[in-house]
């Protein structure tokens, strides 16, 4: 199973992140020294994905051109003698291939994916979502690659959340057939907490296969006139095609404010020149608060 394009869905408004979000996408956002963007499509090129299909709408050219070059700041970073910085910008530039498709109307994940099938057309492909940030020491879109190509089918990304938060995500249902490997049953969008199947929540990373979009045809709008992936998904694990994989690692959203500024936190932390600084005021806000 060959797998080298990824789509990342970043058309959508990041109501939850306003008024932060009003003028600038939410992929955007600095995390640390970087928009929120960059580190998902860092993961996608160490996980051997170069060719990155941007679902995109007209107001958020801005996170194609973080990913272009920007001449007039090389030249004044060329003449300032900043070698380091400017080999930094350029290599931005140079990740990976770019590929933008507009989404004219954001009617949900399922709809972004589906906007993606041209640009596709018959390979399989990764999906991930834009705001969602995984760290750890194998890539999390690689622990996915690695099981859809020695079983050859679909799979999904999933961790366990806590039993009060199953209601804010994608609950699957199946059996485990591996340590951390599931054979899923069933997918269900957000459940009320008594009638979640489980804690295993579906998160922003999948390995698809074209059949998906068949799927994807199918499906009527749901809540807000949403397409969901998660009742694509559906189909799949009712013709015993999909597989969930528990993904190792640390993970934040970046769309959820505690999330977003621990993640700043947990980077600043490592960064040796600013920790020990950082530590100390740190304990100054909380000594006062």
């Amino acid at each position: 199973m060959i797998i080298n394009k990824v789509v990342i869905p970043v058309a959508g408004w990041g109501t939850r992140s306003l008024p932060a979000t009003k003028n600038i996408p939410k992929e955007m956002l600095p995390v640390y020294k970087k928009p929120t963007v960059q580190y998902v499509v860092e993961e996608a090129m160490t996980s051997g994905l170069n060719n990155v299909v941007f679902i995109n709408n007209q107001n958020k050219k801005i996170i194609e051109d973080h990913f272009d070059y920007n001449l007039t700041l090389e030249r004044v970073l060329e003449r300032g003698g900043k070698e380091k910085l400017l080999a930094e910008v350029r290599q931005v530039a140079e990740m990976v291939n770019i590929i933008s498709v507009r989404q004219k109307v954001q009617l949900g994940l399922g709809h972004a994916v589906l906007c993606a099938r041209e640009a596709v057309k018959n390979d399989n492909f990764a999906v991930m979502v834009g705001d969602d940030l995984l760290f750890g020491a194998e890539p999390g879109i690689k622990q996915l690659i690695d099981v859809a190509r020695s079983e050859n089918m679909a799979v999904v990304g999933v961790m366990e959340v806590p039993q009060s938060k199953v209601s804010n995500y994608g609950i699957i249902a199946g059996e485990e057939i591996n340590p951390g490997k599931y054979k899923v049953r069933n997918l269900v969008e957000k459940p009320p907490v008594s009638e979640a199947p489980s804690r295993l929540a579906v998160i922003g990373r999948y390995v698809l296969t074209p059949e998906i979009f068949e799927h994807l045809e199918k499906v009527e709008p749901g809540v807000g006139g949403e397409i969901q992936l998660t009742d694509a998904l559906q189909g799949l694990a009712k013709a015993n095609r999909l597989l969930a994989v528990k993904i190792h690692g640390q993970r934040f959203d970046a769309g959820d404010w505690v999330d977003y500024l621990t993640a700043n936190i947990y980077f600043a932390l490592h960064d040796e020149d600013l920790r020990d600084d950082l530590v100390q005021r740190l304990r100054e806000l909380l000594s006062c608060s």
